[in-house]
């Protein structure tokens, strides 16, 4: 089952000391390019997440983002930082020689002072194995959504597919009778030039023509590409690569039917072959 390469994925969790939040965001690329963005106190966890993401996904440009938000009212969760609350005591006890009647120093404005009161830290692997669990959700999730654009992927494919069949099928069914068209087209031709014709050269240059022109070998290819591609959709694991590959082949051999084309209908459904085998090779971008 192919699996999209663009993708969405959310996650928040809420813990006793605040909460973690996690968005993936994945969009088509030649190669796996993972960016990662994460508070300072979540860093250490960079790496294992790097490699948790290129064991689980091979292709895509990602966007990974982790956000985490401290309960200030927590139970033991603030911490004083006492160098700074030293320094705002100080410069206020200096100041107040200056003052006739300084008031006294509330130890409660100190601490309304930004950064005087702060969250206390937490411990390195509680927030480690948060990260990891958050991260592992959300990109599950992510997977879920790329494997269920896949699926529609698939569908667009196959549909594609069954029609280029049935047009391969048309110009089988008719190439004998292109052959024979051609055959007193030309014959016309010459007796428009009121003319004799030497039956043998002329019997041989009709051969000759119709071996030129013959697309049976580009049918038959077709309709062996057609069959590696249905089975490729049927595979697991990264197949983009390969349905890439094929589609050019079956564009390969679509120009080919269109120079070798007797007749303003096979023309005109190399034409649609072709436009077929563009719709497809377009979403095939987007396949892992």
């Amino acid at each position: 089952m192919p699996r999209s390469m663009t993708g969405f994925a959310r996650q928040q969790i809420q813990y006793p000391w605040g909460s973690l939040s996690c968005e993936i965001r994945s969009v088509n690329h030649r190669y796996l390019e993972p960016t990662i963005r994460l508070p300072d106190a979540l860093r250490a966890s960079e790496t294992p997440l790097r490699e948790q993401l290129r064991k689980s996904l091979s292709r895509g440009k990602i966007e990974v983002g982790i956000y985490l938000k401290t309960e200030e009212s927590s139970d033991n969760n603030l911490g004083l930082n006492k160098k700074l609350a030293e320094q705002i005591a100080s410069l206020a006890a200096e100041v107040s020689q200056h003052i006739a009647h300084p008031a006294h120093i509330n130890p409660l404005d100190i601490l309304r002072w930004p950064g005087v009161l702060q969250a206390a830290d937490l411990d390195p692997e509680i927030l480690a194995a948060a990260t990891t669990d958050i991260f592992s959700q959300t990109l599950s999730l992510l997977i879920a959504n790329r494997e269920r654009e896949g699926v529609e992927l698939q569908g667009f494919i196959l549909q594609r597919l069954d029609t280029i069949g049935e047009h391969v099928k048309v110009v089988h069914k008719y190439l004998p009778e292109m052959q024979s068209a051609y055959k007193e087209k030309l014959r016309a031709k010459i007796e428009a030039l009121q003319t004799d014709v030497d039956e043998e050269r002329f019997a041989q240059e009709v051969v000759y023509v119709c071996q030129k022109s013959d697309v049976a070998e580009e049918l038959d290819r077709l309709n062996a590409h057609i069959q590696e591609v249905t089975l490729t959709l049927q595979q697991k694991g990264p197949v983009g690569r390969r349905l890439d590959f094929l589609m050019q082949e079956l564009n390969r051999e679509a120009n080919t039917l269109s120079s070798k084309s007797m007749s303003s209908e096979t023309s005109q459904i190399a034409v649609d072959l072709k436009v077929l085998i563009e719709q497809m090779r377009e979403q095939v971008q987007n396949i892992e």
